[in-house]
């Protein structure tokens, strides 16, 4: 038999006349509202004393996934993928060899002079 504590088997511990209307459902509390570009309203509820700045002004709506803002009339929109590109696609988008020689050289010039020394 395990001994110790004086809790009863469910109670609140911890709970007490001092500070409960700070906890739990007696707490005040501001119930902000947020939207997804889909229209889908999400309510969450933070502390009433909450300074403004630390109430987020985007979260991941758990209806769409994508986030949603508070502003109703222009949530922010949904992320721009781009299209897949063939392997072709990217070499054809490659510098010539004497651009990334040129860029090489101009990377190797500033961290030389960064650090003090030249070659």
């Amino acid at each position: 038999m395990v001994s110790g504590g004086s809790a009863i088997r469910g109670s609140r511990v911890g709970s007490g006349p001092m500070g409960e209307q700070d906890r739990g459902v007696h707490a005040d509390r501001i119930a902000v509202s947020y939207w997804d570009v889909h229209g889908n309203e999400t309510v969450r509820h933070f502390a009433a004393n909450l300074p403004e700045e630390e109430i987020p002004e985007v979260i991941d709506s758990p209806t769409s996934g994508l986030p949603a803002g508070r502003d109703k009339d222009n949530p922010p929109q949904l992320a721009k993928n781009e299209p897949y590109k063939t392997h072709l696609a990217y070499v054809k988008e490659r510098r010539s060899e004497d651009e990334a020689k040129q860029i090489l050289e101009d990377a190797l010039t500033k961290l030389r002079e960064r650090r003090g020394t030249s070659a």
